[in-house]
C-alpha cells in the first residue's frame, strides 16, 4: 500500500520521534489542554502527536492559507480537535483562533503571538503559560509582557532555530519553492532580500549559491554593514528594487513594499514573501492601484498585473508564506523542524512542569533546554 508524505515526514523526525517514547512513559501533559494556531503540514503532525502522547488534549486551527487538508484529516482521525480548514479569510481564521481558546487550554503554543493576544482580551484564569513560535509573534507580544505576566518561551530566539531552521532551512526552501513554483532561472539573475536577519542570510545565501546576483535591503545599519561585509550588493532600497527580478521579503514585519513601489519595478518582477504574515507585501494596495490595467491568474499561484504602460508584474502565493503557501507546499526541511519542535516540546514541558515562571514572560529558550536538544540531535546522529 502506497504510504503518504505524513508517514514519512513521521520516521524521519527522530527527535521528536524519542521524546514522544518518552512522553508515553512520563506524561508531562497529563489531564491539560495544549491550544495552537499553526503552520497544518505534516512536520506539525509529528509535533501535534508528540504532545499528544504526553498526555495533552490537543486543540488545533491552522494558518492563513498554509492549511494542508491532509494533516487536518490526520490529526482528526487521531484525536486531535482541529477548528477550521484551509483558509486566506482573515475573518474566518480570526474566528478559528477564538473557536480554540474557547477551550481553554492550559497551555498556548503560539505562531504569530495572536491566541495570547485575544486571550488578553477575554480573560481566564487556569492558562499557565506556553510558547511563541516567530520573531513576528515574539515582536507582537513584547509591548504586552507587563499584561500578560505568563511564562512565554520564544522558540525563534534559540540559537538552535536560528541557525538550523532559519538560515539554512528557509534560505533551502525559499530557493526550492522559488524554482519550483516559477520554473524560472536563478543563474545571473538580480535577486533583492529585504530583511537581513537569520532568514534573510539564508535566502541571500542560497541564492547567491544559485548563481544570482543578489542585494540586500535592511533598516538597521548594522545589518545592512554586514550584508555589504558578507559580500552582498546594499544599495538604496529604491535601487535594489528598481534593479530587481526577484523581490522576497522576510523581515517580520507590515508593508515592506506596497502601491507606491510599483514606479519603480521593472518589467517582469516577481514579488514573492517568504515572512509569517501575509502582510510584508501589500497585495490588496498594489492590485488596487489605478496604475493596473488588469490582473491575469496563472496555475501554481503566480498572479500576473498588467500595467498600464504594459509592463507586467508577477505576485507569487497572493504574499501568503510562499514556500508552504504554493503548490506541493513542502516548507523547510523535515531534519530543521525536527530540531524547532523538539525545542517546542520540551519548553512546553518545562511550562507545564513549573520549571520557567512568570519573569520568564517572552524570553529566549534556556540555555538547559538548548543543549539538552543539540546533544540529542548529536547522539541520534551517531548512533
Amino acid at each position: 500500500m502506497m504510504k503518504n508524505r505524513i508517514e514519512w515526514v513521521a520516521r524521519n523526525c527522530r527527535l521528536l520521534t524519542s521524546i514522544a517514547e518518552e512522553f508515553r512513559n512520563s506524561k508531562p501533559f497529563a489531564g491539560k489542554t495544549i491550544g495552537t494556531g499553526i503552520h497544518l503540514e505534516p512536520k506539525t503532525v509529528a509535533l501535534l502527536l508528540t504532545l499528544q502522547e504526553g498526555g495533552a488534549r490537543v486543540v488545533s486551527t491552522g494558518n492563513l492559507n498554509t492549511t494542508q487538508q491532509g494533516a487536518v484529516d490526520h490529526l482528526a482521525a487521531r484525536g486531535v480537535t482541529v477548528i477550521g480548514g484551509p483558509t486566506s479569510d482573515i475573518a474566518e481564521h480570526q474566528r478559528n483562533l477564538k473557536g480554540v481558546l474557547s477551550h481553554k487550554p492550559d497551555i498556548i503554543l503560539d505562531n504569530g503571538g495572536d491566541l495570547f493576544d485575544l486571550w488578553l482580551k477575554d480573560r481566564y484564569a487556569s492558562l499557565l503559560g506556553g510558547t511563541e513560535e516567530t520573531t513576528s509573534g515574539r515582536m507582537h507580544l513584547e509591548p504586552l509582557r507587563d499584561q500578560i505576566r505568563l511564562p512565554i518561551l520564544v522558540i525563534n530566539d534559540s540559537p538552535i532555530k536560528q541557525f538550523a531552521e532559519n538560515e539554512h532551512a528557509v534560505g533551502q526552501s525559499v530557493l526550492e519553492s522559488y524554482m519550483r513554483i516559477t520554473n524560472r532561472v536563478t543563474n545571473g539573475q538580480r535577486v533583492t532580500v529585504f530583511g537581513y536577519g537569520a532568514c534573510g542570510k539564508g535566502v541571500a545565501a542560497n541564492m547567491r549559491g544559485a548563481n544570482a546576483k543578489v542585494s540586500v535591503v535592511d533598516n538597521d545599519p548594522l545589518k545592512r554593514l554586514q550584508a555589504h561585509l558578507d559580500g552582498y550588493d546594499t544599495p538604496s532600497r529604491e535601487v535594489a528594487l528598481a534593479d530587481a527580478d526577484f523581490v522576497v521579503t522576510v523581515t517580520g514585519r507590515q508593508g515592506v513594499v506596497g502601491e507606491a513601489d510599483l514606479a519603480l519595478l521593472k518589467n517582469g518582477a516577481i514579488l514573492a514573501n517568504a515572512g509569517h504574515f501575509p502582510l510584508e507585501i501589500d497585495v490588496p494596495s498594489i492590485r488596487e492601484s489605478a496604475n493596473v490595467a488588469d490582473r491575469e491568474q496563472f496555475e501554481d499561484a503566480v498572479e500576473t498585473l498588467v500595467m498600464k504602460d504594459g509592463r507586467k508584474i508577477h505576485i507569487v502565493a497572493e504574499g501568503h508564506m510562499f514556500n508552504l503557501a504554493g503548490p506541493r507546499p513542502l516548507g523547510n526541511s523535515i531534519e530543521s523542524m525536527d530540531l524547532g519542535f523538539a525545542l517546542q516540546a520540551r519548553c512546553l514541558e518545562a511550562v507545564v512542569l513549573g520549571n520557567v515562571s512568570s519573569s520568564d514572560c517572552v524570553v529566549p529558550v534556556p540555555r538547559e533546554i538548548d543543549e539538552r536538544v543539540a546533544n540529542a540531535y548529536l547522539d541520534l546522529c551517531y548512533a
